[in-house]
């Protein structure tokens, strides 16, 4: 599965994207924040408060408990603002 990262999410983690293979027992995009917040330093600041990231599947933003089984892609993003 592809995973992009934007904004300082990506600057964080220090990757714009990565292809994983993910555990069985990720199976939501909550899970799969838990699971990438576990991976190592840059992941855990990037992710330190995951009810602010957004994440989109298959480019369409979902919600944290929606099911992540089959996704191509999934982007992680930031909280967005604008003007």
């Amino acid at each position: 599965m592809k995973l992009i990262y934007f904004a300082w999410v990506r600057e964080r983690i220090g990757v714009a994207e990565e292809d994983v293979d993910l555990p069985a027992e990720v199976k939501t995009a909550g899970d799969l924040l838990t699971w990438l917040h576990a991976r190592g330093d840059g992941y855990a600041e990037a992710l330190q408060d995951p009810k602010v990231i957004r994440v989109a599947v298959n480019q369409e933003h979902v919600d944290h408990r929606e099911a992540i089984t089959g996704a191509r892609e999934i982007a992680l993003f930031p909280p967005m603002t604008g003007g």
